[in-house]
């Protein structure tokens, strides 16, 4: 069974109106009442600051109508129009409203349009739970007037000279040289990836070879770790440790 808690304000200018709206959402489980609000004016307000999940909306409403404001509201809030004036349905689905319910309804229908929002919002957050980040595998660089395609896969560290990088790659005895610095390079770089262990080096943690003291040996070279940078690298040592 789901934990999922949808967030939700009510909307309608006539109270009874809201009352009952009301009631229906206090014995859904999965519904959470931040507030009810007379005029969309009022909810638009209220809006600002906190944001939803979910509007119970009336359509025919004074100064704003309920069409006219859900064009206002940010795409992750969704609408169910609540109104008693079937004509408005065709407007209500051109603004992708979740349903419609027509006045006068029973809990019955009301759960009903309420668990089409309960899959709605399953669905997006399962979607947004599994989509895991995808880390790039290559960069573009210039150098000598070319734009070179760096498989990330291939870098053993890149080592900063002022304004010029040094780009060392496995089975390359020559650094590729690229003007930029190392700290716009850092922003550029997976950080599951890289790291940044002297104010001159950023090294890939997959080809470090051996640490011994304050040096990381990498194909060879030895490179300082600066004291700055010491707590994050052992913390990577540490997490990647075997505790005998």
């Amino acid at each position: 069974m789901s934990n999922l808690k949808i967030s939700c304000v009510i909307v309608d200018d006539e109270p009874m109106a809201l009352n009952l709206v009301e009631s229906y959402v206090d014995k859904t489980p999965f519904l959470v009442l931040k507030k009810k609000c007379s005029s969309a004016i009022e909810a638009l307000e209220f809006l600002k600051t906190t944001p939803v999940d979910l509007l119970f909306l009336d359509i025919q409403m004074p100064d704003l109508s309920g069409i006219e404001f859900s064009k206002m509201l940010p795409k992750e809030t969704r609408i169910i129009f609540t109104t008693a004036f079937d004509q408005y349905a065709l407007e209500g689905f051109k603004v992708e409203a979740l349903d419609y319910l027509l006045k006068p309804f029973d809990y019955a229908e009301f759960l009903a349009a309420s668990n089409k929002a309960n899959t709605w919002f399953e669905l997006v957050k399962g979607k947004q739970h599994n989509e895991l980040p995808v880390e790039k595998e290559f960069l573009f660089v210039k150098s000598e007037y070319k734009q070179l395609r760096i498989k990330l896969a291939d870098v053993l560290y890149f080592e900063g000279l002022k304004d010029y990088i040094k780009i060392w790659l496995k089975d390359n005895p020559k650094p590729i040289l690229t003007l930029m610095s190392l700290k716009s390079l850092q922003e550029e770089l997976p950080e599951t990836q890289f790291m940044r262990v002297h104010r001159s080096f950023i090294v890939a943690l997959k080809n470090i070879e051996v640490v011994e003291r304050s040096q990381i040996v990498i194909n060879n070279q030895r490179i300082t770790i600066a004291d700055q940078y010491k707590s994050k690298f052992l913390d990577f040592i540490n997490s990647n440790s075997l505790n005998i």
